[in-house]
Order: C-alpha cells, then structure tokens, then sequence
C-alpha cells in the first residue's frame, strides 16, 4: 500500500507542554510571568526518499526566543536524526514566530524545548470506478427571430442543477455544448431577448446541430432620450432609430420626432426648415455624419432625405452646442448613420401611398459590409385627389415630387473571440437627395395665376477613419459635395450650382478620470456657379400696347466665386466632484473675394448634480456663421465685404427623474444674434459718384427668450408618451439707417429699423404625444399639437392703387406684423400590426394626418390688384396605408 507523506509539524506544536523553561543572559533569576505562545508555524518540507521509505521521525530542538519573539537560535538535541529530517526541520523552526515571554511582566528571551514529528498520512481508501456515463455534443446558432441577426453572449444551458453544463455564443451566435446523453431540457438565457426553452434527445457519442431562433424583446415607444449617455450640452435629445419609427404623425420616419421636441417652431409645410429658439430659416444646420447638408427634410413637408433603416441616432441640439460645431447662430441637428450588418444578408422595403424605399445590407468578406438604400415618391398624384377645389372656381394644384439614395461601406475587423478589434475601421459613404415642386393657382375670382417651380439637388461622398488606442481616440472625416438649385418665378429664372470640399480632423484624449480634451480642425471650401435670369434694377415694365399683360426687360447674369471657411477648435471636459465643467474655444477665419473675416468663440458648459436625480445646468457663449458664398456676389447682386453673423446664446435650466420611467426637464433660454445678413443693405456712394445699393448686409438683429418644457413617460408595461411646451417670443430688426422702406413678401412679413415681432414668432407651441401596446402585435398611438398663428401685416385697401409707369397695382398695408394667422392644431393617429416570423417580420399600417380635418392657414396669397387676401390652405385630412417587411 503506497503512503503519501504528510508533514505534522503543525499539529504537534503542542508539544510545547513538554518545554523546559529557563531564563538565561540575566545577571540575577527572575520571575516568569507569561510564557512565550507560538503564534506562527512553517510546516517543514518531507525528505522526498524518506517519504518513499515510508520513514517517520523525531526532532528535538533547544531554542532560544528573543524578546521580540523570533528564533534566536535552534540546537538539536540528542544527535542528528539522519534522511534529511534534521535539516528540513531547522529550515521550518527557525521561521516560526512566538508571542514574547514576559520575566518580572518585561519581555524577555527564554530558552525551551521543541520537539518536530515527521508523520505519513495514511492513503484515501479507493472507491469504486463510476460507470462511464455516455456524452453527446448539442451545437448550433443563436439567431434573432424576425431578422436573423445572430445573438452573442447568450448562455445555453443543459438542465436547471446548479451543476449543469452550460455554453456561451460567440459573436456569430455560435455555440457548442458537451453534455450526458439522454434527454436535455435547453434553455438560453441572451440580452434585449426572452428566455427560450426547448427539449432534445441527445445520442450517445453524436452531435446534435440545431439552430435557435430567440424572440426579441420589445422596446414599445421610447422616442426622446434624457441622461442615456453623459452629457456636457445644456440640453441633447438623442433620437434613436428603433426607438422612434412608431412616433405617431411621422409616418415612419425617425428624424421627423424633431417636430415634436420643445424649442422647434412649426415651419410652413410647404418648406422644411427648422426654426430653433427664435431663429430663422438657415440659421440652424443639419448635418449627417457631420457633413452639412442643404435640407433635412424633402419639400412639403415630407419624410427626412435619409431612409430611416440607415440612421443610428439623432443628436438635436437646440443651443449651447459644443466647440466642435459651428456655422450655426442657431442651432444643430446632427444624424449619425449605423454601420451596415456584418453577420448576414437584411434588408426591409416600405410599400405607402405616398412613396416606395428598399433597404439591403451584407457582408462582403470578413471586416467588410456594404449597405444601400433608395427611395421614389408619387404623393403628387396623391395630393391632387385631396386637395380642395376652390369654392370661386379654378384650381389649385400642388405637385411635388422627391427622390433619395444612400450607399455605405464600412472596412475594419470586429472584435472576436481571441482577437480584438482593430485600431482603426475605416467608412465611405455617398448619399443625396432631389425635390421639385410646383404651385400652379388658376381661374376663380384671384385673377393673377400662380406658376412657381423650384428643383433642389445634392449628393455628397464622405469618407472616415476612426482609429483608438487606449485613451486617444481620432476622427478624420474629408468629404466632397455637390447642390444645385433651380427656380422659376415670373420673369426670374435662376440656376445655381455649389460645389464644396471639406474635412474635419478631431482628436480626443483622456488625461484621467476627470479630464477629457478635445481638439480639432474644420475647413469648407466652396465655389458657386449661378445662372440669373431677372429683372433689371428698376420698377418700370414695358407696355406693348393698351390692355397687354406687362412684360418686365430682363437681363441675363453669369457669376462664378469660390470662398474658404475653417475653424480650429479646442474644449475640455472637467469632472470636479459633482460639477462638470466644459470650456471651449472656436476660432473661425474664411476667405472670400479678397476679404477675411474672423470670428472667435468662447464657450462654457456647467452641469451640477444635487442630487441622485436633480441636476442644473447652464450655458453661455458665442456663435458664428459664414455668409453662403452665392451672397458675396459682386454689386449690386451681393455685397463682398460681409463678415460672419454673430449670436450670443444662454441658457439655464433643471431636470430630475422622479422615478426610472417618469422625469421633467425645465429649460429657460436667452439669445441676442447681431451682425446678421438682411436684405437689402446701405446705399453708398462710389469713388465715381455713382450711387449703389448693397443686395446684402450685415445689420441684422435679433432676439429671442423663453421657456421649454419636456415631461416624460418611459415605456414601462404599455404606455409611453410625452409632453413638450414651448413659451417664447422672437424679435428681428436692423440696425444703421433704414436704405428703404420695407418689403412685403408673399407672406406679409417685412423689416424696419430697430426691432419688431420676428415674422416666425410663435408664442406657444404645444404637443402631446402617446402610444399603447396592445395584445397580438397591435399598437396605437396619437399626437396632437398646436401652435400660434405666425405675425403678418394686414393688407388695408380703400381703393385700387394703380401704377401707371409700372402697368401694375402697388399695395397699402397697415402696422408692420401687427396681426396673426390663426393658430394651427392637428391631431396625428397611427394604427400598426404586427407579425413575427422565424426569418422575417411584417406589419401593416394606418397612419393618419389631421384626423378631424382641421382647416388650418399656411400662408397668405392676393388678387392681381392686392386689394383682397385669401389664404393658402394646410393639408386636409391624408390617410397614409402601408406596409413594410424586412428580414
């Protein structure tokens, strides 16, 4: 029988009771008053050959503890033991540490007998060989139902014992589970999934291959989202695709949630501007990836120039935007596109009555994917058959017409098991948009027909490289773009066409947990090619003969101009207990026609968290924008001399979450801009006497403040929804001398010197939106939203004012925006079921506009002689049916 050797020197340490105490190095004998205690032992290393002799042994020590407790000294007594039992035992004494002896109640050193027992432990008895129980393999794929995109990180079980073997998913959703033959209850526990469970037989010494399809988990309504990510802005809303596709009056489209958020006044619906805390249109940019582009919306009204599949989410900044951003005195609405699908081939298609989008994206080889879109519309034709006929005879026909496309390929290795992520991943995208529309107004009492058609175009390619290691991390982005433009209005014809070549560099480095810097480069260049076709400078139209419509001489003007905007930028992130401050600098200098205008930017950012759920914020800096190249145009069609518009913004406010799905955000905002571009500017006289008027200067003015409240409802079982509040009041004006008095547009709006009610100015707008998740995929879901009438000057007639030098009738109108257009209210519903299959998804719905058919004003439109208004009517009621499906 084999013995396995067993040191028992620690066991044996009572053999302390056998000590012989004695106290020595003492002039005279003292009294024991506490004998040393061991309180630390070695267990000694056996002699290997002893151990395989089966030999035992004894080893008595003489030591010697100093005052201190340790060994002084070891002796062994009675002659060497032999088999290297003495010399293991000294190593282990001589490490053994004692609690002091005390003589007299001192510590002292003592001398005392040890004795070290080498002892071999008996072997464990031998049981009996357990029967080979017989194994199987279960492998297979962890697939997402309705889509198929594979399922990481999921744990795959064998049974419910805490014993049961289990395996994890790789990032293919692959796994392989050895486990006993026989019957296996499979569970899989995976994230934003619910739990699956199914039974298989097992054979014995076989693999089973399966493929498991997990049903997502759904994520119901949550459009706008508060503190998911760290915050250095006073306010972001942060749109997230999936999330948002459901909002209902959106008709599917994610980005048009932003017509829902507090500080965004309703635009007319024949354009798509976004009119931010006061501003006015083309003050607030849109970008995508972070390249600007010309609209975000398609004309009318319509869905976004971007097919909702390809966006990842949507940054909207209403003011106090950060340090990278700029070309904006008002504020910045920035999509961020996703990465196209690296496991398999997806895709969706979108059938309505309004337009038809196809989605795909796939894999190409290992590290590379590629990911398209297209999009046509045909609501001309819809629009048409709803649209009112006009009650005075004659019609009204509005006929738009828009196209967008997008392709994408991302480059760079994922993260797999055994292999991280590369450094760097690389992406190119192209991508752009075409809207026409034309408004023909005949016949009836108006007696002036109606005949405007504007086409706008884009398309941009962009490229990106991303590259991080540890914490520097950097974002090159070059781009190219190309708009072109073409109007038709009367005697003014124009084509206009904008190429422009740009890149931003942002480098981002973490110094430690508490500071962040941030710094950059952002350079445009553009050059604009225009086509005129217009009246000359002057009111007179020639008459051919009594009777005969006016015919205005016209002239023809080709312009070609190229311009340079870049800023450098620098801010930081400042984590000083509970406050973060952001400081940031932006240093703008363009170049243009000879003149440089420069502008610089101070920013700063404070958030301080008072609580585990209340925090203030606030902000305060300075913005600018370059002028757009086509207004530097010589004179008198431009002005080359104009410098960047310039506002200061402000902001304060609070938020707190009362609970994980209900919070209140409350924002009070002020904002000045200056220095802004107007129409017409200064007359001046030149070096040779002659006199000319600026078409363009930078005496603008304008002023904004007020209150935005946003009141939350997270998606708990069924119900989600929220409510935002806008309270504001917008001025604009003009500063210098009055070059003339004001013009009226198509719309009533007009400038004088100082300031007046800007003709955007909305004092309330309202909105409430809510959504219900029924049983069986069903879901119902409503908005409502109401705003103020915008300012218009109120036409006052007591009789015809006939030009006779002109062959044309002038108008008279009263105070300048002293009147409103009514104010506008809508409710939106949206009906939707759907249908989950193991490799697709399909749901049909019923999105519907202007439910109860509101009869809401868009705009003001006059009779050839301008001495009756009438007013251009809102969309009537518009049920939108459709379905989608993708894979």
């Amino acid at each position: 029988m084999t013995l396995k050797p067993r040191a028992a020197g620690g066991l044996l340490a009572a053999s302390l009771l056998l000590l012989s105490l004695t106290a020595f190095a003492q002039p005279q004998q003292g009294v024991l008053t506490r004998p040393p205690e061991l309180e630390h032992t070695v267990e000694a290393v056996y002699p290997p050959e002893a151990a395989q002799q089966g030999l035992t042994a004894s080893v008595r020590f003489f030591l010697t503890i100093d005052a201190s407790g340790a060994v002084a000294e070891a002796l062994v007594q009675d002659g060497p033991v032999g088999h290297g039992f003495d010399e293991a035992a000294l190593a282990a004494v001589r490490q053994f540490r004692f609690r002091p002896a005390e003589v007299d109640g001192v510590p002292a050193p003592v001398q005392l007998e040890y004795t070290y027992h080498f002892t071999l432990a008996p072997p464990p008895s031998p049981e009996p060989a357990a029967a080979a129980v017989p194994r199987a393999v279960l492998r297979g794929q962890l697939l997402s139902r309705g889509s198929r995109a594979r399922v990481p990180s999921a744990t795959v079980r064998c049974g419910d014992g805490a014993d049961a073997p289990e395996a994890e998913s790789d990032a293919e959703g692959r796994f392989t589970l050895d486990a006993p033959a026989g019957a296996c209850a499979v569970s899989v526990v995976a994230p934003g999934h619910q739990l699956f469970r199914t039974q298989e037989q097992l054979a014995a010494n076989e693999t089973l291959e399966v493929a498991y399809y997990l049903v997502p988990q759904g994520t119901g309504l949550q459009t706008i989202v508060h503190g998911t990510r760290e915050k250095k802005e006073v306010v972001r809303r942060t749109l997230n695709r999936d999330e948002a596709t459901k909002t209902p009056g959106t008709m599917g489209d994610p980005i048009r949630v932003l017509q829902t958020l507090p500080g965004l006044a309703r635009a007319p619906y024949l354009s798509g501007d976004l009119l931010v805390r006061g501003s006015n249109p083309g003050q607030t940019s849109a970008l995508m990836d972070g390249v600007k582009i010309p609209l975000l919306f398609h004309l009318l009204g319509g869905p976004s120039v971007i097919n909702p599949e390809f966006i990842d989410s949507l940054d909207f900044y209403p003011g106090g935007f950060g340090s990278q951003y700029g070309r904006a005195v008002g504020g910045i609405a920035d999509v961020a596109t996703r990465k196209g699908a690296s496991d398999t081939l997806h895709g969706s298609f979108k059938v309505d009555v309004l337009d038809t989008a196809l989605f795909l994206e796939a894999p190409m080889t290992d590290g590379v994917s590629v990911s398209g879109a297209v999009r046509r519309s045909y609501v001309d034709t819809v629009l048409k058959a709803v649209l009112p006929q006009k009650e005075s005879g004659g019609t009204l026909v509005i006929v738009p017409r828009y196209y967008d496309y997008q392709l994408r390929v991302d480059v760079g290795a994922r993260a797999e098991e055994g292999r991280p992520a590369g450094r760097s991943t690389y992406s190119v995208m192209g991508f752009g948009s075409d809207d026409q529309l034309r408004l023909v107004d005949t016949g009836g009492d108006n007696d002036r027909d109606y005949d405007v058609s504007f086409h706008t175009h884009f398309d941009r390619l962009r490229g990106a490289w991303n590259y991080r290691h540890g914490g520097l991390s950097s974002t090159f982005v070059p781009y190219v773009g190309y708009d072109r433009l073409t109007s038709d209005f009367g005697n003014n014809d124009e084509h206009d066409s904008l190429w422009s070549l740009g890149a931003r560099e942002t480098l981002a480095l973490e110094l430690s947990s508490r500071v962040t810097a941030r710094v950059g480069a952002d350079l445009l260049y553009s050059r604009m090619s225009a086509h005129l076709q217009l009246p000359v400078a002057t009111d007179d139209e020639l008459v051919p003969f009594p009777g005969s419509a006016p015919r205005g001489e016209t002239q023809t003007l080709h312009e070609s101009l190229g311009g340079l905007d870049g800023a450098l930028f620098v801010e930081a992130d400042l984590k000083l207990g509970r406050l973060t401050a952001t400081p940031g600098l932006r240093a703008n200098l363009g170049r243009t026609s000879g003149h440089s205008p420069m502008a610089l930017d101070p920013r700063l950012f404070l958030r301080l968290q008072t609580g585990e759920h209340t925090a203030l914020k606030g902000s305060l800096g300075l913005y600018s924008q370059s002028p757009d190249v086509w207004q530097f145009m010589r004179l008198p069609y431009g002005n080359p001399e104009l410098g960047y518009a310039r506002a200061f913004q402000s902001s304060l406010g609070v938020e707190h979450h009362f609970d994980d799905s209900f919070s209140v955000d409350v924002t009070g905002f002020f904002n000045r801009r200056y220095a802004n571009v107007v129409a017409p500017g200064q007359v001046h006289v030149l070096p040779d006497g002659s006199v000319a008027r600026e078409r363009y200067s930078n005496d603008g003015l304008g002023r904004a403040y007020g209150v935005e409240v946003m009141v939350k409802k997270e998606l708990t079982e069924r119900f989600s929804g929220w409510l935002s509040y806008t309270l504001s009041h917008a001025e604009d004006g003009r500063a210098g001398a009055d070059p003339q008095s004001p013009s009226q547009g198509a719309f009533g709006e007009g400038q004088t010197l100082g300031y007046d009610l800007s003709p955007y100015d909305q004092t309330h707008v309202l909105t409430l939106v809510g959504s219900y998740k029924l049983p069986h995929g069903w879901e119902l879901g409503g908005r409502f939203r109401f705003t103020s009438g915008r300012p218009v000057t109120p036409l006052v007639h007591d009789s015809d004012l006939y030009q006779v030098d002109g062959n044309q009738y002038g108008t008279v109108r009263g105070l300048l925006l002293s009147e409103r257009t009514r104010g506008f209210h809508q409710l939106d519903m949206r009906v939707e079921k759907g249908w989950t299959f193991e490799r697709w998804t399909l749901s049909a719905y019923l999105d519907v506009q202007n439910l109860y058919n509101a009869q809401n004003q868009e705009g003001v439109l006059t009779d050839y002689r301008n001495r009756r208004e009438y007013e251009l009517p809102g969309l009537p009621i518009l049920p939108v049916v459709g379905v989608k499906g993708s894979f």
